[in-house]
């Protein structure tokens, strides 16, 4: 099984995009990720490191400037998609990459305290 690191340009890359209101908070993420051929077309008009912080996850052993090494995507390429960041946790929690789903939980986080979507806790 493929191991994987946290991509931090990517976890700030999101942050960013959640401070500028670039996101979507509902989306059918199975409709809207990037399949190959919008990755290769964005690919076409922005370099790879661009490309690269568009994914939580930076696969070991994979090289550089290649679509093996970059994992996790979260968003479509122009916004941060909610759906894509529940995705990854799911994803990364399913295949037990603990350091990539606590990144995209964080994140999960930050956009609803940014958005109000975090609930009031009451003491017990």
């Amino acid at each position: 099984m493929a191991k994987y690191a946290v991509n931090e340009a990517a976890v700030k890359k999101a942050r960013e995009l959640i401070d500028a209101g670039q996101y979507v908070l509902d989306s059918d993420w199975g409709e809207v990720q990037p399949r190959a051929a919008a990755q290769n077309e964005y690919l076409e008009n922005h370099s790879w490191d661009e490309y690269a912080q568009w994914h939580l996850g930076l696969t070991e052993g994979a090289k550089d400037h290649t679509k093996a090494r970059y994992a996790f995507v979260y968003g479509d390429f122009r916004r941060l998609h909610r759906s894509g960041l529940i995705a990854c946790v799911y994803r990364a929690a399913e295949w037990r990459h603990k350091d990539v789903e606590l990144a995209a939980h964080d994140l999960l986080q930050y956009l609803d305290s940014k958005t109000g979507l975090t609930p009031t806790r009451k003491a017990r």
